[in-house]
């Protein structure tokens, strides 16, 4: 099993919205995040995700991010091939990254979206994830804000290639694999 740690100070975090519990439980028991490509943010080369819960969480955990994970490495897909069950869903040939992820965890203290109820992704850094009561609390500015830009595309740079990180211990039952995917076979 992997130790998992809070985000360190110098970490680079990219929040993302998580549209529903079923993404939620995805992420938690089969390890990865879809984004579209269509949507996605320029740079995804990051060190951890964390998860921003819009209103479909219901009252208790509605627009609040709760919940982060290592970002473990990406590729590129299509959706017919996350969802084998959905091979006549309208996106089935739409592009997706699927995000590997290491083992979600609860952040010690909500962050809270305040008066920000709409946004699919923001950048951050450790540091401001530790200290944050407020999702604008995250937001970097000013010369911290160009050197997250210039790490951001540093790594772009040095990590453009295929990498996905499958733990050697990950198993799952095939039945449970199916409820999600409609496969019994971790892709």
């Amino acid at each position: 099993m992997e130790m998992q740690t809070y985000p360190e100070r110098t970490s680079i975090i990219l929040v993302a919205i998580i549209p529903n519990k079923k993404d939620l439980e995805i992420a938690r028991v089969l390890g990865w995040y879809r984004i579209p490509i269509r949507s996605a943010p320029k740079i995804i080369q990051v060190d951890y995700l964390c998860f921003y819960q819009p209103a479909s969480f219901g009252a208790a955990s509605k627009w609040k991010v709760e919940t982060f994970a290592r970002m473990r490495g990406s590729e590129l897909v299509q959706r017919k091939d996350l969802f084998k069950n959905e091979q006549d869903h309208p996106r089935a040939k739409d592009e997706y990254y699927k995000i590997q992820l290491g083992q979600l965890m609860q952040l010690p203290m909500a962050i809270d979206a305040g008066n920000w109820r709409r946004f699919t992704f923001l950048y951050t850094t450790g540091e401001k994830i530790q200290r944050a009561g407020e999702l604008k609390d995250l937001v970097v500015r000013d010369e911290e804000r160009n050197i997250l830009w210039r790490t951001l595309r540093e790594r772009a740079k040095s990590q453009n290639q295929y990498h996905v990180e499958i733990p050697d211990d990950f198993n799952l039952d095939p039945a449970f694999l199916r409820l999600f995917t409609g496969s019994s076979t971790v892709q």
